[in-house]
C-alpha cells in the first residue's frame, strides 16, 4: 500500500470512529449508513480537502452529505 493510500485509510478510520463517538453508534451502524449513502466513497474521493479540516466540521459536512443523499433518494 502506498503512502497516499494509507493516509486515506487512517483518515476513513478516524472519521469512522469519530462519527460513531460523537452520535453515540456503534461501528456497524455506522458502517451501515455510510455505506447505504456512499460516504466512505465521499470521504476517500475527497480526502485532500476533508482531512485539513477538522472534526467538528467533518462529522457536520458527513451529516450534510447524508442528508443531501437522503433527498436525493425521494
Amino acid at each position: 500500500m502506498n503512502k497516499k493510500n494509507q493516509d486515506i485509510t487512517y483518515f476513513i478510520s478516524f472519521c469512522v470512529e469519530q462519527y460513531k463517538h460523537v452520535k453515540h453508534l456503534d461501528v456497524e451502524c455506522v458502517m451501515a449508513l455510510f455505506s447505504e449513502f456512499g460516504v466512505l466513497d465521499y470521504l476517500n474521493e475527497h480526502f485532500e480537502i476533508l482531512h485539513t479540516q477538522n472534526q467538528h466540521w467533518i462529522i457536520e459536512e458527513i451529516d450534510e452529505f447524508i442528508e443531501l443523499r437522503k433527498k436525493e433518494q425521494l
